[in-house]
């Protein structure tokens, strides 16, 4: 079960996420166990997988609008970094930057589930 301690010690800024959220703790967890299921991480992969890069930017974007409104420092900060590059259609291998954003969404599926 999702936690708010369980979010803290993942990086989550908790404080802002609530924040954002109301302040309610019922639905910023909530909102957070939704992000495990936002297509926009298999768009991503899919588009890295084929090397399109507007549309891996158009995915990585939708991400790092929802992990930052939900403070999400951890995924946050990796799909910040593939966005910019993203962004700048800069071509090179995404692999490790893509299996750093799906790791991150499996420690927080493990939080969801746990």
């Amino acid at each position: 079960m999702l936690t708010i301690d369980k979010l803290k010690e993942y990086g989550a800024d908790v404080k802002t996420g609530l924040n954002l959220c109301m302040n309610s703790e019922d639905f910023y967890l909530r909102m957070v166990s939704m992000i495990v299921a936002e297509r926009s991480f298999d768009d991503l992969k899919a588009a890295i997988e084929n090397n399109d890069l507007k549309e891996g930017f158009k995915a990585a974007h939708a991400l790092k609008g929802v992990s930052g409104n939900l403070s999400l420092t951890p995924l946050y900060e990796k799909v910040v970094e593939i966005t910019e590059l993203l962004r700048a259609e800069t071509k090179m291998d995404y692999t490790d930057l893509l299996k750093g954003i799906l790791e991150e969404k499996e420690k927080l599926e493990h939080l969801i589930n746990e």
